[in-house]
């Protein structure tokens, strides 16, 4: 596919390098990576050239961003043809029935809430027992002042949608625990952020 297919984000080009690092710190050496929400596809082509053990799946449920995707995996033979998924579907078809890891980066704002828990329930059911699901963007913290910036993120995207907004760490977390995953690791990230890595089981002490 032409090159001239690929959208640019400057947001993706900006943070791919910060969560390449905390990837490679977080997964093993090899496996089968689910990307939810790629986007542009700049973090498949990104992350996946920094993880050679990894299979990378990239996915989106805009048909039109499946041709950017496409023409940013098209040299790479460990990303995989863009798979169109909307977590809302009851399941996932094309997904393997296991995956090692699944990414998702800036979609629990830019989503009606219900896609919060549908990502969290089908993590659940397609993750392998030490699967690792990381979660990227700015989260709302009881017990943290919110930056300006996101206050303002947050007050522009309820304008273009009353249903999308910055989300609660302790209610997307609630969420994840109905699924059976808890939050292991918070880490803050440029731009106010949060990387956060989700796995089954029990938190750690």
């Amino acid at each position: 596919m032409p090159a001239d297919h690929r959208l640019h984000s400057p947001a993706a080009e900006r943070n791919a390098a910060p969560i390449l690092a905390e990837l490679q710190r977080l997964l093993p050496a090899s496996g089968v990576l689910l990307e939810i929400a790629s986007g542009t596809g700049q973090h498949a082509a990104h992350c996946s050239a920094g993880l050679p053990g990894w299979r990378w799946l990239p996915s989106d449920p805009d048909a039109a961003s499946l041709p950017s995707i496409a023409a940013w995996r098209a040299e790479l033979e460990r990303v995989a043809p863009p798979l169109q998924l909307d977590v809302l579907q009851p399941q996932w078809p094309g997904v393997p029935a296991a995956v090692d890891a699944v990414y998702c980066a800036n979609m629990i704002h830019i989503a009606p809430w219900p896609c919060c828990a549908a990502l969290m329930q089908g993590a659940a059911r397609h993750l392998s027992p030490q699967g690792l699901l990381v979660t990227y963007g700015p989260y709302l913290e009881d017990d943290v002042p919110t930056a300006p910036g996101n206050t303002a993120f947050d007050a522009d995207l309820r304008r273009r949608n009353p249903a999308w907004g910055l989300r609660r760490l302790a209610d997307v977390a609630r969420e994840a625990a109905q699924a059976g995953l808890v939050l292991h690791e918070r880490v803050a990230m440029p731009a106010n952020n949060l990387l956060l890595a989700w796995r089954r089981g029990a938190p750690p002490a």
